[in-house]
């Protein structure tokens, strides 16, 4: 009889477990918070814009006692569509590439300005890119840029799906 009960509650154990990891009510989160599994932050889950000559940017910030955490999503862009009234040139077809870049904020403030800084992550001119960027312990503002500034004529439609993870001790492979 012992044996049956002891099974049962082993398997009580492990379902009440599995619900605390992977369910998103209130319940479940408090104990994964508990135990130090931070949920992730949306920095950016949209289409946009990106007009010629310019960027567009999603500011993100840690506190003071920040560490382990990373900056992990995906991206896709393509050249945005003419209206028919206009001339479609072969460049503007074929120009889908996209820059994108994670900066402290100094670094931010130096690219703006035409300074080369080291980037956290830089995606290079790409149509399409998964980020995976570790970011420094400690507080600080910190911005995911998407940049057209190298594009003169063509805007690019940009699909983006972002999050700052905080990667915790024990349960960082369950959270990847």
């Amino acid at each position: 009889m012992m044996v049956v009960y002891s099974s049962l509650l082993l398997a009580v154990l492990v379902a009440a477990t599995i619900w605390a990891f992977s369910s998103e009510g209130p319940g479940a989160q408090g104990i994964q918070e508990f135990v130090g599994w931070k949920h992730d932050q949306v920095v950016v889950n949209a289409t946009f814009l990106v007009t010629p000559n310019n960027f567009r940017y999603y500011k993100f910030s840690l506190p003071l006692d920040a560490s382990n955490f990373s900056v992990v999503g995906h991206f896709a862009s393509a050249a945005h569509n003419v209206s028919s009234d206009q001339v479609k040139t072969a460049d503007a077809a074929s120009d889908n590439a996209i820059e994108v870049y994670v900066f402290s904020e100094s670094g931010f403030t130096f690219w703006q300005h035409g300074v080369a800084q080291s980037a956290l992550y830089n995606s290079g001119k790409v149509s399409q890119g998964k980020i995976q960027a570790e970011v420094p312990a400690g507080a600080g503002n910190y911005f995911l840029i998407f940049s057209n500034k190298f594009s003169p004529a063509t805007a690019k439609n940009v699909n983006a799906t972002v999050s700052l993870r905080h990667k915790s001790g024990l349960f960082k492979w369950f959270h990847r």
